[in-house]
């Protein structure tokens, strides 16, 4: 395995500028957890550094003689490489570049009932990974990341996702009008989560084909959207509390969603059983 030991080498350019998000057809994988995660996923990995001496760790050592059957480039660095390396204020012991996985709106909508989450104007990397992993948890479809949100493959989103983002479709949609119209394209309902003025969560009927629009930090969802959603969804918060995390409320929303969805499912199928049963 060849070793870095100069920060000035090519290798350490090319992942500060992944970590830039400069270059759209990359990630950075920081940490054994993903670059794990997108092994599994089955994701093309570049190439990965690690740490000089961490193979001695049982985790690194493990993934490492996965990627060797893989073929995939290793490099080994000094901790002082590794420390421009890694994005992450203490340095991980391993980091990958990557192919972004490309996703199409048909595996959003493919299914009879999808259930969709369009992100807007969320600007915390965070939040948009934390997003992506209580969607893919809850049974999401996928997740539209839209307007002025952060790039959900950015390397703090994709911490934040902890790799749901490398197997649930994502697909970024600059112009949020579209991305709603693509949703309603599809046969969704729009339900746009608000703070306050909206029916209930708990009296809402999110059992059917549904697009969930969580707005971002601050402003929230903008007016017009709000306006021209089918309809509106308030979570009941006790006061003096005003609002919840954007992440926190996809959530809580997601699974009230997959509550309904799963009740409407058991009925559906006793209805059929009952049916059939009858002379």
């Amino acid at each position: 395995m060849p070793t870095v030991t100069s920060r000035k080498n090519p290798i350490v350019a090319r992942y500060r500028a992944a970590a830039r998000g400069e270059d759209a057809s990359l990630m950075l994988l920081d940490g054994v957890h993903l670059v794990t995660e997108a092994l599994a996923a089955g994701v093309p990995l570049h190439d990965v550094v690690t740490t000089t001496g961490a193979e001695a760790r049982a985790d690194v050592a493990t993934i490492l003689e996965r990627l060797s059957r893989a073929r995939v480039p290793l490099v080994s660095a000094a901790s002082s490489v590794m420390a421009a390396l890694s994005p992450v204020r203490s340095a991980s012991p391993i980091v990958a570049l990557a192919e972004r996985p490309s996703a199409h709106e048909a595996r959003l909508y493919g299914a009879t009932t999808p259930l969709v989450v369009i992100a807007a104007d969320v600007q915390e990397p965070g939040n948009v990974g934390a997003i992506v992993r209580v969607a893919e948890a809850a049974g999401a479809h996928g997740v539209v990341v839209a307007g002025a949100s952060a790039d959900p493959f950015s390397w703090k989103a994709l911490r934040g996702s902890m790799g749901s983002a490398l197997r649930l479709a994502v697909v970024v949609e600059r112009d949020l009008a579209r991305a709603v119209d693509e949703a309603r394209r599809h046969g969704c309902r729009i339900v746009a989560a608000t703070p306050r003025d909206g029916r209930s969560l708990f009296a809402s009927a999110l059992a059917g084909p549904l697009a969930i629009l969580i707005g971002g930090e601050g402003p929230g969802l903008p007016p017009e959207i709000v306006d021209a959603a089918d309809a509106r969804v308030t979570v009941p918060m006790q006061a003096p509390v005003e609002s919840l995390n954007a992440a926190v409320t996809a959530a809580v929303i997601l699974y009230e969603a997959r509550r309904q969805r799963s009740h409407e499912a058991h009925e559906n199928t006793k209805t059929t059983k009952d049916t059939k049963s009858k002379p």
